[in-house]
């Protein structure tokens, strides 16, 4: 054991001797964070603002100006018939609505004439009016048809519907979809931050071997399993840094609430760091070289974290690709995550924990397969 930690201290002392990798294993979750924000930022709600011409002064197109004016996030302004052009062209208003003449009268008859809207942003603007009026303006039709040419039993009714004695109640509701999606795209970009730097630290065991340290340390009672076993334990304490770090700064920094509690989110992704070190343990005692496992480890991490959906929802992949991507750890670790965003229960997700663990331990095996090996070859790495 104090072989062990000797090693780490040590490995811990030649990563950090370099001041650069402070900000490459601590700040680039820091950047991960601020890429998922401004991925997924978006600039508040801007009123929408309509300019109104009316052209028949009769109540019902009055009424439905007063509704118009009523709704949240629409700024409603009387326009001449002459001014329309000039209005839109000059981005003045996003759109015009002209309210015919005979209006009126014909919302009464039942059969309403179409009111033109002129808008040149096209039906990010003009289905949002349209879905309003359409409701409005029909239900007033239906009057019109049930009093069948009875003016007088129309406004009967029509008074009666603008003085309901039913009120709609309405409460705003906090948008998590927002959160949600940043603390995916945060914990994607993670995941492959922590491949790379499980990458970067195994990678440590090639150089110095390399560079001959390897040789000189084992002059001492210090044994080769010892010196991988101290190299993986790096490797844990590291990660579990970055998850630390990511998810104190998520919380307390910038705010996001990623409707998870934290520890859980933690032990996710403590988790899926073993399967992490067990894929880099494995590239590197495949690779004859530390220039061969530095280009080895971009190969297998980029197009996996791909794959998996750690830069886009895998929803948006085409169906093949969706399920093979069942066969990678970071697509049951991101998916886990997903689960309990949707209000599944920890304990449920159980199977997904054991599958995490599954990976991990094939990863192990394989790397104490090929490392006995080379012992028995008398090589090492």
């Amino acid at each position: 054991m104090n072989d062990v930690i000797w090693l780490v201290r040590y490995t811990l002392k030649r990563t950090f001797r370099r001041k650069i990798n402070f900000l490459l294993y601590f700040g680039t979750p820091l950047a991960a964070i601020l890429l998922s924000l401004f991925a997924y930022g978006s600039s508040p709600a801007k009123d929408v603002r309509i300019g109104v011409v009316n052209e028949d002064h009769g109540r019902i197109s009055d009424d439905t100006i007063r509704f118009l004016k009523s709704l949240d996030h629409l700024s409603v302004k009387s326009v001449k018939l002459s001014a329309v052009d000039d209005q839109i062209t000059s981005q003045k208003v996003d759109g015009v609505l002209i309210f015919p003449q005979g209006f009126s009268e014909s919302v009464q008859h039942g059969q309403p004439r179409p009111i033109e809207l002129v808008s040149l942003k096209g039906a990010e603007i003009t289905m949002f009016i349209k879905s309003y009026l359409h409701e409005y303006i029909d239900h007033l039709a239906t009057l019109g048809r049930l009093a069948n040419g009875d003016r007088d039993l129309f406004w009967k009714m029509y008074e009666r519907y603008q003085q309901a004695p039913f009120r709609l109640s309405v409460h705003s509701l906090s948008d998590t979809a927002k959160q949600k999606g940043v603390t995916y795209q945060t914990i994607g970009y993670l995941v492959m931050i922590m491949l790379m730097s499980a990458g970067n630290l195994t990678e440590i065991i090639i150089k110095e071997k390399e560079e001959r340290t390897y040789s000189r340390l084992l002059t001492t009672p210090i044994q080769a399993r010892t010196y991988v076993l101290s190299n993986i334990v790096v490797n844990l304490l590291m990660m579990a840094a970055q998850i630390i770090v990511t998810i104190a700064a998520m919380k307390n920094i910038f705010h996001i609430d990623p409707h998870i509690p934290m520890w859980q989110m933690a032990l996710v992704l403590l988790l899926f760091s073993l399967s992490a070190i067990g894929l880099s343990l494995i590239t590197v005692m495949f690779a004859n070289s530390s220039a061969s496992a530095g280009a080895l480890q971009p190969l297998i991490t980029v197009p996996t974290c791909m794959l998996a959906g750690c830069f886009w929802p895998v929803e948006l992949m085409p169906k093949f690709l969706q399920k093979a991507a069942y066969f990678i750890p970071q697509r049951w670790a991101l998916d886990c995550l997903v689960k309990l965003q949707e209000g599944r229960s920890f304990g449920s997700l159980y199977w997904h924990l054991l599958i995490l663990l599954a990976f991990a331990l094939t990863f192990f095996l394989l790397a104490v397969y090929k490392f006995s090996r080379s012992q028995q070859s008398g090589q090492f790495v």
